[in-house]
């Protein structure tokens, strides 16, 4: 008896949600919620030796401030690019953006 093929569904089966896609959501997440406080801790540390050899007083909490504002700044780019569809090629004509002029 040969073998016969069973009909094929007519409407495809969606792929639902992996084990490996919930992972990667994590991380994102995860990397969402360091990301602020390893940036204003790498600017403190930076302000503190500035301040150690400048003899300064005030320079470690302008890094404190610019490492928050550098850690927000890339947490709200992250946040674009997700919400965006995950296209985070910045506009760079190389990587597939439009430049607005013909090659």
């Amino acid at each position: 008896m040969p073998f016969h093929s069973p009909i094929p569904d007519p409407k495809p089966r969606g792929k639902g949600p992996s084990l490996v896609d919930a992972i990667v959501q994590a991380e994102k997440m995860i990397q969402v919620a360091l990301i602020l406080p390893c940036a204003a801790f790498i600017g403190w540390l930076a302000g503190a030796w500035l301040d150690s050899r400048l003899h300064q007083k005030w320079i470690g909490l302008a890094g404190i401030v610019f490492g928050g504002v550098s850690g927000l700044v890339y947490v709200v780019r992250l946040a674009l690019a997700a919400a965006g569809g995950g296209n985070s090629s910045g506009g760079n004509p190389s990587e597939g953006g439009s430049s607005g002029t013909a090659p």
